[in-house]
This record gives C-alpha cells, sequence and structure tokens, in this order.
C-alpha cells in the first residue's frame, strides 16, 4: 500500500491516509450538494423556464439515469489506468457540467448539463470508493466509511438552505457557480497533493475493457453484491421522494420548521457517523449492520405511522431514525469494499454504482405506485410503504451474510 508518510494522526491513520479521507469526503460533498441543490430551487426552476412539474422532474431523474449509465460505460476502463487520473478526469467532466448548470438559461440547456453532470459524477464515487479500497486495510474501512458519510449529512445539512439563499439573493444560476469554484479548488489540491494509486495496475489482465466488463459482471460472487446492492438501494431510498410531502402534509410541519428538521437531522449524521464507523471496525461490519438494520426496522415502524405531532418529537424520531440508516450504509460500504479483487475494484465498484442509481429510480417508481396524495396534500398508504421498506430491510440481512461469508473467505486468503 502506498501510504506514506507513515507519521500517525491523532485518528490512527497516517497524516496522508488522513488528507486521503479529508479530499475525497470534501470531494463526496461537492458532488451530493451539486444534486441536493436542485430541491430547494424546483419551484423557481417551474417558474422562470416555464415548464411543468413532470418536466422538471425530468431534470431531477436524467442525473441519475445518466450517473447510472456512465457508470457501466466505465467498468470496463476503470482498472486500466491510475486511479487518481481517472479521479482528475471525471472531477473535471462534473464540474464542466455544473458550468452548464450555471449558463443554462433554457429548459433543454438545463436538461442537456444535467445529464453531462450526472455523466461524469455518476463515476465519482465508484472511483473514490476503489481508491479507499487501495489505501486502507478492512480493519480501517468502517471509520473511513464513517467520515466519508459525513459529506451526506452535511450536504443534507447546506444543500436546502444554501440553494434557497443564493438564489434569493443573487439568482437560480448561483448556487451552481459556488459549487464550481470550490470544485475548482479541490480539483487542484487533488492533482496536487494525491499520488498515483498505481497497485491494481501491477497484477497482470490482459481483457480488453468489454471482456474485463463481461468477466466482472459474470462473477457469481460479484452478482450477489450487486443484488445485495440492489436491495439496500431500493428498501433505502423508498421513504425519501415522499418524506417531505409526508412530514408538512401528515406531521403539520411548516416549510421553515422542515430546514430545522433537516438541518438538526444532519447534525446528528455528522457527529455518529464516525463513532458508527469506528464501532463497525471494532465489534465487525456484519454485526452492526444486524443491529442497525433490525433498529431501523423499528424506526420506521413508528415514524410511518405517525400523525399530527409535535415539532421536537418529529426531530428526535427522525433523528434516531437516520442514525440506523447510516449505521446500515457504513456497515454495508466497508463490506462491500472487500468483494472485489484488487485487478476488480474499479469496475466492480462502477457497476455497484450503476446498480444503486437504477434501483433508487426503481425505489422512487415503487413509492410512486404505492402512494397517493390526496388533492389536499395528505398522504395516503406512507404506513404500507414502510411496511415494504421493513421488509426489504429483513431480507438484505440475509443478502448481507453471503456477502461477510464471502468476505471471511477473501480475508482468510489475504485477497480483501
Amino acid at each position: 500500500m502506498t501510504t506514506s508518510p507513515t507519521t500517525p494522526a491523532p485518528t490512527g491513520f497516517t497524516k496522508y491516509q488522513a488528507f486521503i479521507i479529508a479530499i475525497l469526503a470534501i470531494l463526496q460533498f461537492t458532488v451530493i450538494l451539486d444534486f441536493m441543490i436542485l430541491s430547494p430551487l424546483g419551484d423557481t426552476l417551474q417558474k422562470t423556464l416555464h415548464i411543468e412539474a413532470s418536466a422538471y422532474t425530468m431534470v431531477v431523474s436524467a442525473y441519475a439515469i445518466s450517473a447510472g449509465i456512465s457508470g457501466l460505460l466505465a467498468a470496463g476502463f476503470a482498472d486500466k489506468f491510475d486511479r487518481k487520473k481517472l479521479l482528475l478526469f471525471f472531477y473535471a467532466g462534473f464540474i464542466l457540467g455544473t458550468v452548464m448548470c450555471g449558463l443554462a438559461e433554457s429548459y433543454g440547456a438545463l436538461l442537456i448539463a444535467r445529464i453531462v453532470t450526472g455523466l461524469f459524477g455518476g463515476v465519482l464515487s465508484s472511483t473514490s470508493y476503489a481508491i479507499i479500497t487501495d489505501l486502507f486495510k478492512m480493519d480501517q474501512r468502517g471509520r473511513v466509511m464513517g467520515f466519508v458519510q459525513m459529506a451526506f449529512a452535511a450536504s443534507q445539512i447546506l444543500g436546502i438552505p444554501l440553494g434557497l439563499l443564493l438564489s434569493e439573493l443573487f439568482s437560480w444560476h448561483a448556487p451552481f457557480f459556488l459549487i464550481v469554484g470550490f470544485s475548482a479548488a479541490v480539483w487542484v489540491i487533488v492533482l496536487l497533493y494525491m499520488k498515483p494509486v498505481t497497485d491494481h495496475l501491477k497484477i497482470k489482465n490482459d481483457h480488453n475493457p468489454i471482456q474485463h466488463l463481461i468477466k466482472t459482471l459474470g462473477r457469481r460472487d460479484y452478482q450477489i453484491g450487486f443484488l445485495a446492492t440492489t436491495l439496500l438501494a431500493t428498501g433505502g431510498f423508498m421513504l425519501m421522494p415522499f418524506g417531505a410531502a409526508f412530514a408538512i402534509n401528515n406531521l403539520h410541519v411548516s416549510n421553515k420548521q422542515l430546514t430545522l428538521m433537516y438541518t438538526i437531522t444532519g447534525i446528528v449524521s455528522i457527529i455518529f457517523g464516525p463513532l458508527i464507523g469506528k464501532l463497525s471496525d471494532k465489534v465487525g461490519k456484519y454485526k452492526l449492520f444486524i443491529a442497525g438494520s433490525m433498529y431501523t426496522m423499528v424506526m420506521v415502524g413508528i415514524y410511518t405511522n405517525l400523525s399530527a405531532t409535535p415539532l421536537a418529537v418529529i426531530i428526535g424520531l427522525n433523528s434516531l431514525l437516520f442514525i440506523g440508516v447510516s449505521s446500515r450504509m457504513i456497515a454495508s460500504q466497508a463490506l462491500m469494499t472487500a468483494v472485489p479483487d484488487m485487478k476488480d475494484r474499479g469496475a466492480f465498484m462502477s457497476i455497484n454504482a450503476s446498480v444503486q442509481q437504477f434501483s433508487g429510480g426503481l425505489a422512487a417508481m415503487l413509492a410512486g405506485a404505492i402512494v397517493i396524495q390526496q388533492k389536499s396534500g395528505f398522504i395516503e398508504n406512507y404506513y404500507v410503504l414502510g411496511s415494504v421498506v421493513i421488509g426489504a430491510m429483513g431480507v438484505s440481512i440475509g443478502f448481507m451474510y453471503f456477502i461477510n461469508q464471502l468476505v471471511k473467505r477473501k480475508l482468510a486468503n489475504k485477497n480483501a
């Protein structure tokens, strides 16, 4: 492993490892923020660009669809190059797509910009995870994932209020240009200070990109990982599309209170993410995944059956729910990094990211088929959606058991 200098940082990582964790977490933050920023801009974009709600939905989904496609297209090439160079290439494309979003003056231009942004942004997470797997041992990856998970929480805290504030002070273009400026600085730091990640290139691999993609897709142990990701993503994303509508119309939370709820939930996630990651390294990823799943199933059952409830109780329950969600995500992601062999990590992570994107879209479709929103805005059958999510989480425990057994065998062979 190329992790020098070897001087330990206060966290137990070397100084260079601490830098890698920080820069990858910040990079993930910019990518997720770019996606999150569209939520508060929805009403403004519909009025400014004179588009219907269905057209705006296409702007949102275009990113996920193009990200899923790009992951598959990039999979065959993902293990053929220095991972640092891949990261820089796709991050540059992501920045270009975000510039296009900021410059867009019509619906068509914005739609194309989101497709471009997704094509490049969709590969960044998988490349980051491949780098993490190459540079960190298995007994460190829970903590690493815990820190990277903070990017999701931070984007949740800043996405909605930042989008609203900048659009009100300047225009809806402003949030995108802020992301561009910040991302450009991150790109330069990666260029100057990240070392090449090339250990996987030392392993002989004569397959061309198409053969490499087909071979990776065809391996039975990898297929179990893809199926587990499908189930994890489907169960994890089903509640999200109607989460805000349920809080506003069923729980009687105002828009300002909703911002407060997301902010507090994000802060709680930031605090608990590293702690959960450290715990997963200590007690075992699969054990924590089981405990987190059981706990989350209970919290989902409680939350999705709520009616009008005091704000403090809602915030408390929502925060507790997200602690469970974070524990499942951190533990499962750390386990999943050990599934592929080093020579296949880039391809596996790219395909896995695509599976996650497509599964998230499927989850949204399933949620829309189950939930009914009345003219008054009231959400019906949210508790049914909760029951489906609970069932999916229960089944995922079984799938992750097979993943855990596979990882144990790889660790015994020192191949993870």
